[in-house]
């Protein structure tokens, strides 16, 4: 446990260097969890794992998904950003342009009434 331990430790170190402007000075417009896992020398889904371990590195996670997410904000509203590009990475945050019409149609029915009631002239 000792070693697991020590390589979640260097690997902390290491995604908080990351987070903390390392993904620029690596060439990084944004950071990503991708950039992280290339940054730190390790794959995705040891990331995953390792924020099931430890709650700072779940944090950090959320850190890069946050800084990610305000960077796409204001560089795609500067225009310094592809605004396609912005839009689709944006849909990973719950941004849509989409607009969500809801319809609700109630039909009564009143069966104490005689069919032919239906077809009777008010």
């Amino acid at each position: 446990m000792t070693g697991r331990k020590s390589n979640l430790d260097t690997r902390l170190k290491k995604a908080n260097e990351y987070v903390n402007h390392g993904y620029k000075e690596n060439g990084g417009l944004i950071p990503s969890i991708s950039g992280l896992s290339l940054y730190i020398g390790c794959s995705r889904s040891s990331l995953y794992n390792y924020a099931h371990e430890s709650e700072e590195f779940s944090d950090l996670l959320e850190t890069v998904k946050a800084i990610q997410e305000n960077e796409l904000i204001n560089k795609g509203l500067s225009g310094e950003f592809n605004a396609t590009i912005t839009k689709l990475m944006l849909a990973n945050h719950g941004y849509s342009d989409k607009q969500q019409v809801e319809q609700n149609n109630h039909v009564r029915v009143d069966f104490n009434k005689p069919l032919s009631a239906l077809f009777e002239d008010d």
